[in-house]
């Protein structure tokens, strides 16, 4: 009887594993979970290792969805998401995504292959790019190509080491297409499985699993704690703002405001950081202009992991007259859009500990209340966040009343999120809120819902976008069918891409490649497999989620922008069949 080839071959690489088995075993040693990706004819080895592994796979349907995926699990577990393209488009094609989570701060591990070792540029190669490693270098915190079994156990542990020691951003590490089939010689220190299926079972030699929480102490010397302590601890009128470098800090950061009686707002990427119900809490309201005159009107400001950036407050001029204290884990970052008086470098939770301590010190008579200016500057920022979000309230409002407290809502770059969600949909924690910031890419919500559903099997996930926005990344509902998650996708179609519409309007001039007629975005989810709903109300909207929750599969709720609304039906909660046989203008 003939041997079967192929058998053979994965004998030989057992008893000699190739560089892709080393590198998905470091991946487990490192403490991942999950990998987000589509496979190549150049990846055809990490593929071979990842069937052997205990690695899940998700098969996104476009490497950018794979990207955004793997954003959204690693905002809502503080983990590196990780992701595998093929060399060459199938890399490129992540790079939007990746644009984005270095914008936010997002640890993201790019694994593709590249062209083999020896490879004479220009001759056409299947996939090739004029410089891969360039381009992904323009984008990301590092990018390095490997060139031995050693130098790519390096670049993984480089990767995990910078994930949990300084500021996150994505990295890509590209091993040439033929390491990746070569069979790693010598003993460890290699951290190599031995011969034999999973389960996996990690040597001494191998590294720690990843831990997302900075320990080491605050690089500040005394006393510049003293000097920071000393300004807030006389404050009167105190601000914290607090970004998405605080999201591991939240008990610190609450026993600071409460020492010194200070106000506190988030950026988007810090909401929930400080429970938004609280009597202290602005909210994530850093680009509203009362958050502004606020500020202004403080005689002291603490910023906390944030990088008071255009995007954060929506282009306004940001002015502290007041002494300026910032804590930043990124020693570039204390004095970038805003310059600290007193800068305090280290990562934000030990950092704020000493500094409440300090604080502590200075304020014999225990904690100081809230000013009386408090309550105005929250009447104020509510004020002005409900006219904002005015056009999308009843929705927004409806879907915060239909979903438990710690649900995630994970946002597109659309008006009712932006405009709405930041404001009326509050949050009473950290990594509960996912939107993409600074980059601001368009189709994030439905894939990193996906991520995020899948990091968090038993934490209900919604995704909110606009119908422009959903297009990008429709393809992504036939992942989320695949996963058979209980994920709702709420649609509001205002007939294309409403702030650019609204934009060029502003500037005098007739819109144009704006009004985007889409298809029936509940016809196409049941194309797809999932389910799909018109919904003609905020409440009729908030049933559809509230059941899609309890789905086998994702949920299409759609709702016109022009529903979107309170009605000031009395019966608003009645069926809808009822409202129809009564001709309600909510039906």
């Amino acid at each position: 009887m003939t041997a079967d080839p192929a058998v053979a071959r994965r004998a030989v690489r057992r008893a000699a594993p190739s560089c892709a088995r080393l590198l998905v075993d470091r991946l487990v040693a490192h403490g991942a979970d999950t990998v987000f990706g589509i496979p190549g004819t150049h990846s055809l080895g990490l593929y071979e290792a990842l069937a052997d592994s205990p690695l899940r796979h998700v098969t996104t349907r476009h490497e950018q969805g794979a990207g955004y995926a793997a954003d959204g699990y690693a905002r809502v577990t503080g983990r590196p998401g990780v992701v595998f393209t093929t060399s060459g488009p199938g890399l490129l094609n992540a790079a939007a995504a990746v644009g984005q989570a270095y914008s936010d701060s997002v640890p993201l591990l790019v694994v593709s292959p590249g062209m083999p070792r020896g490879h004479r540029p220009g001759t056409g190669a299947l996939h090739e790019v004029k410089d891969q490693r360039g381009v992904m270098a323009a984008l990301c915190g590092w990018s390095r190509r490997v060139g031995s079994a050693a130098e790519l156990l390096d670049a993984l542990d480089e990767a995990y080491a910078g994930f949990g020691a300084a500021r996150a951003r994505p990295v890509h590490v590209e091993v040439p297409v033929d390491l990746l089939d070569a069979p790693v010689a010598g003993p460890p220190p290699y951290g190599l499985l031995p011969a034999g299926p999973p389960p996996y079972d990690p040597s001494p030699a191998d590294p720690p699993p990843y831990d997302p929480s900075p320990t080491e102490p605050p690089a500040t010397p005394p006393a510049g704690l003293a000097a920071a302590a000393a300004v807030l601890a006389a404050a009167r009128r105190p601000v914290i703002v607090a970004g998405g470098g605080a999201v591991t800090a939240g008990p610190e950061l609450a026993e600071l405001a409460a020492l010194v009686g200070a106000a506190v707002v988030t950026s988007v990427n810090g909401k929930g950081v400080f429970p938004e119900d609280h009597p202290s809490s602005l909210g994530a309201g850093l680009h509203l202009a009362a958050v502004h005159a606020a500020l202004a009107e403080a005689d002291a400001v603490l910023a906390v992991g944030t990088e008071l950036s255009p995007a954060d407050t929506w282009d306004r001029p940001l002015a502290v007259p007041g002494p300026l204290v910032r804590v930043d884990l990124d020693p570039g970052q204390l004095h970038r859009n805003a310059e600290a008086a007193h800068p305090l470098c280290g990562p934000a939770g030990p950092v704020l500990a000493a500094l409440a301590g300090a604080v502590r010190a200075a304020l014999p008579a225990g904690k100081r209340p809230p000013g009386p200016q408090l309550a105005r500057w929250r009447a104020a920022v509510r004020a002005e966040g409900d006219r904002l979000a005015a056009p999308w309230a009843g929705l927004v409002g409806r879907l915060r009343a239909a979903l438990p407290a710690g649900a995630v809502l994970v946002n597109d770059s659309a008006q009712v999120c932006y405009y709405g969600a930041t404001t009326a949909f509050r949050v009473a924690g950290p990594r509960r809120f996912l939107y993409p910031t600074g980059f601001g890419t368009l189709g994030y919500a439905l894939p990193a819902a996906i991520g995020a559903r899948t990091a968090r099997p038993d934490t209900p996930v919604v995704a909110l976008c606009g119908d422009g926005g959903l297009q990008f990344t429709l393809n992504e509902l036939a992942t989320a069918v695949e996963l058979r998650l209980p994920l709702p996708v709420v649609v509001v179609d205002n007939g294309g891409y409403g702030e650019i519409r609204a934009q060029m309007s502003g500037r005098g001039f007739r819109p144009l490649a704006v009004d985007v007629p889409g298809p029936d975005p509940v016809a196409l989810a049941r194309a797809f497999g999932a389910a799909g709903v018109h919904a003609a109300s905020p409440a009729a909207a908030a049933r559809a989620v509230a059941a899609a929750l309890r789905a086998d599969g994702p949920t299409v709720v759609a709702i016109r922008e022009s529903d979107c609304r309170e009605s000031d039906c009395r019966e608003f909660d009645c069926p809808e069949s009822d409202c129809r046989e009564s001709g309600c203008r909510a039906a």
